[in-house]
């Protein structure tokens, strides 16, 4: 299994094909419930089917990473996994990149700090 922290506030996981799909999600939901902070990326470049366990993991995942105001974006789904997804309905559910890369910049992005306007005051 391969969770890393890719940075302070975003843990990547490498997934890996099933049977050990369900129990590397079931660690990262445990990792997210300890630290309360973070967003998460699941890579599936290596997984080339998703079981219905699987997709009830990621769902609670996504729960609980919206319920502490956080993400989760999958990314680098085949067009097999990916059709799970759109099969399932699931595709308007899970927020998708597609690669690790896209992933982390669109995390990244969304937490960059905005820039603050003035309005010009009428006088």
């Amino acid at each position: 299994m391969a969770i890393k922290n890719s940075s302070a506030d975003i843990v990547t996981l490498d997934l890996r094909p099933e049977p050990n799909t369900g129990t590397e999600l079931a660690t990262v939901a445990s990792l997210v419930r300890l630290r309360g902070d973070c967003d998460v990326v699941v890579d599936f470049s290596r997984v080339d089917i998703v079981t219905s366990a699987s997709l009830s993991r990621l769902l609670e995942l996504r729960k609980l990473l919206a319920n502490c105001g956080h993400r989760l974006v999958l990314s680098s789904l085949a067009p097999e996994t990916r059709n799970i997804f759109e099969v399932t309905a699931l595709d308007s559910v899970f927020e998708f990149a597609d690669d690790k890369s896209a992933a982390l910049a669109a995390i990244r992005g969304d937490k960059q700090p905005k820039s603050k306007v003035r309005t010009p005051v009428m006088t």
